[in-house]
Parts: C-alpha cells; sequence; structure tokens
C-alpha cells in the first residue's frame, strides 16, 4: 500500500523524508519550496544531493510534490497568468532536479469570465510550461470542490482540457476525496463509488489516474466546500475510505493525506485509521 502524508520541509528538503519515515509512510507529498509567496529560493546542490541520497536509502519508489497556494493557470488576468506559467515552470524544473515523479497542481479559477474561457488559459499554461520545462515529471491537475468560478470540478471539464493538450501523456490526474464528495459525486456509498468511477473511466479515462488525495469532508454532498476533515470523521465517514483505499482500481494507487493537524487527531492518527481499513493485498 503506497500510503504517506503531505510532509514538511520546514529546516531543508532532505527532512522531509526523515518526517516522513517516522510516520512510517511508503510514499509522501511536499511543497518544493515556501507555498504562500512566489519567489523561491534556488535549489542548492548539496540541498538536492541530499534530499536524494535520503530518499535512495529509504527507497521511497514514489514522491509527489505539490503546486503553492498562489498561482492561477486558469486565471484570465494576463499578468497573473503569466505569473502562474512562470510558477510552474519552475516547479517542474524543480522537480525534475530533485527526481520527484508527480507535480500536483489545482486546475483553478476563470474568475467569472466562463468555463470556456478558464480552460483555454489552463490548455495554454500546460502547453508552455511542459514545452519550456520539457520535464520527466508527470504533471497531474487535481480536481476542484466546485467553488465559484472553479474548473475542473466535474469530469467533463477534465476531459476537455485533457483532450486539447498536445503533451497528453506527460500531463494526468490526481483526485482529491474532499474534493469530489463537495463537487457532488457520492464516494461515500457502494454504489456512488462505482458510479464515480465508471463515470471517471468513461469520460477521462481511468488510466489517467495517477495519485489520490485521501481527505474527509467536512462538506455534505455538493455542498462545494473545500474543507478537509479527519479520515472517518467527516462525511465520507471509514466505511467509505474502506472502500476507496481497497477498490481494485485504486489500491495500488499512491494514496496521500492532507488532513487537519488539531486537538482531534494527526496525521499519525489518520494513517492509522487507514491502515486499520486496509484488507491487504489482492487476491
Amino acid at each position: 500500500m503506497l500510503l504517506g502524508a503531505h510532509v514538511s520541509i520546514a529546516g531543508s528538503i532532505a527532512k522531509s523524508v526523515d518526517r516522513a519515515q517516522e510516520l512510517g509512510c511508503t510514499t509522501f507529498q511536499i511543497f518544493t519550496r515556501n507555498p504562500r509567496g512566489w519567489r523561491a529560493g534556488k535549489l542548492r546542490d548539496e540541498e538536492v544531493e541530499e534530499f536524494r541520497r535520503r530518499r535512495r536509502e529509504a527507497r521511497y519508489e514514489v514522491v509527489v510534490a505539490h503546486m503553492p497556494y498562489l498561482p492561477n493557470i486558469a486565471s484570465p488576468v494576463k499578468e497573473g497568468w503569466e505569473r502562474s506559467v512562470r510558477s510552474l515552470v519552475e516547479e517542474l524544473r524543480r522537480c525534475d532536479a530533485l527526481g520527484i515523479e508527480y507535480l500536483v497542481c489545482h486546475i483553478g479559477s476563470h474568475l467569472g469570465k466562463g468555463v470556456e474561457v478558464g480552460t483555454s488559459q489552463v490548455v495554454r499554461a500546460v502547453e508552455r510550461a511542459i514545452g519550456e520545462a520539457d520535464p520527466k515529471c508527470v504533471l497531474l491537475l487535481e480536481n476542484m470542490a466546485g467553488q465559484r468560478g472553479s474548473i475542473g470540478s466535474r469530469f467533463e471539464e477534465i476531459k476537455e482540457i485533457l483532450g486539447r493538450l498536445s503533451f497528453g501523456d506527460r500531463v494526468g490526474v490526481c483526485l482529491d476525496t474532499c474534493h469530489l464528495y463537495a463537487a457532488g459525486y457520492d464516494v461515500r456509498s457502494a454504489t456512488g463509488l462505482e458510479e464515480t468511477l465508471r463515470s471517471f473511466d468513461e469520460l477521462v479515462g481511468i488510466r489517467e489516474l495517477k495519485v489520490l488525495h485521501l481527505n474527509d469532508s467536512k462538506g455534505g454532498l455538493g455542498s462545494r466546500l473545500d474543507r478537509h476533515e479527519h479520515i472517518g470523521l467527516g462525511n465520507i465517514g471509514k466505511e467509505g475510505f474502506r472502500r476507496i483505499i481497497n477498490h481494485p482500481k485504486l489500491r495500488r494507487l499512491p494514496m496521500i493525506i492532507e488532513t487537519p493537524e488539531d486537538e482531534r487527531g494527526d496525521y499519525s492518527r489518520d494513517l492509522g485509521v487507514l491502515r486499520s481499513l486496509y484488507e491487504g493485498p489482492a487476491g
């Protein structure tokens, strides 16, 4: 089971490997830089070498990175869009330097200009970024929760984006369970999960799904509320996650939690719950 958490890089990127090991992770996700600003310090050679060495010694097959918070590749505003594309190019290059397999990027918001405008901006951004960076790292577009102005909360929108890319083989999808539920996909129930996966496979293709973000949802079904909750304490619930992590189409994917750390629990708690729900290798 490839199960992990989004861990901190405080002190150095290499320390993220130690933090993942302490949690018993078999995969993990990081920001390669401060996620709350636009500027990124240049990666030092020794920092890259140390991260690669520790990862190699810890035998992590798959590591995932996540884009910072500020970029919006769907933006219709030229200055913001250009800045977002530059950030995406830089992150792809940083991932390649670190040997990271996947970079997750929120699809973003059209800021009131409409889905078609936003979709076109996303396609342009991805085409330009991959053309400039020429990465080995695979870019993963993450589904949105259906917030006002967002793109990619519906599988039809993800299909449209991927279908217009000439670099399609270098772009995949990351599905977030909280976002799915908030957008109206009932991954809590057995029939709802099957219908969700059937729809995704028919519209996008299950082969495009590379990573899962496992987060319970504070909001109800179709609430459009992007609020993560501890595993089992939200509206998806323990039995919902039991079905998700053991589903034959999902069980071999890297799974990352991005759950809260508060008085009710932390990553150790949520990883423990998921491990207790895992039913072992498929026959």
